[in-house]
């Protein structure tokens, strides 16, 4: 019985998310975000601000959630389900710059919002940090023998890598003008591929 209220407290909890990153998107972009104010996005998702301020900080965070969900789980998934006959090091690169250019996993409208308010900007960059724990659950249960502590070593600098690729991306030219700077898949590839030796080596003794 306690299993079954766990989870079903867990679902609820699920789907208040989903109602208010939802809600918090579709304000926003029939607003403008600075016409969306928390106590909007509660009331569009049927919670109250007290409810709200435990799921979200802060609107920026409710927003870009809406693009974000969902990416970090899909990274750890591809990671796990690539072929062991392909290295932890491709797995990974493949795995980030498919969930992070994939048409099909992209919004183009809320991106758009996202690239002109710098507080959005930081907020969409920091959802990277989310990947962590499921990426090192997916080196984990590629390589059963490694260290968990060092599976979250790896993850963790994936995240980092992962983070400063975005930043770079996003990065405004001049004054609050953003034009993305350079492809984000080069961007990507560039930043993780100092960490392939790693990656490399955490696999060697599973050969």
């Amino acid at each position: 019985m306690t299993s079954r209220r766990t989870g079903l407290r867990e679902q609820k909890k699920q789907a208040t998310t989903e109602a208010l990153r939802e809600a918090a998107l579709r304000l926003a972009l029939e607003r403008g975000v600075e016409n969306v104010r928390v106590d909007d996005i509660a009331e569009a998702a049927g919670v109250s601000p007290r409810t709200y301020n435990n799921y979200f900080s802060s609107r920026e965070q409710a927003i870009v959630a809406a693009v974000a969900a969902e990416r970090e789980a899909g990274i750890a998934a591809a990671v796990t389900a690539r072929s062991a006959d392909v290295g932890l090091a491709h797995a990974v690169v493949e795995a980030i710059v498919e969930q992070y250019t994939d048409p099909a996993q992209q919004r183009r409208d809320a991106l758009l919002l996202i690239t002109t308010h710098p507080a959005l900007r930081e907020a969409f960059v920091n959802t990277s940090g989310a990947m962590e724990h499921p990426l090192a659950d997916a080196i984990s249960r590629r390589l059963s023998d490694l260290d968990p502590r060092t599976a979250h070593v790896l993850a963790a600098s994936v995240t980092a890598a992962t983070r400063i690729a975005l930043q770079r991306w996003v990065s405004p030219a001049t004054g609050e003008l953003v034009v993305p700077s350079g492809s984000l898949p080069d961007l990507l590839r560039t930043a993780l591929a100092p960490l392939a030796p790693a990656l490399d080596a955490a696999e060697a003794p599973q050969h």
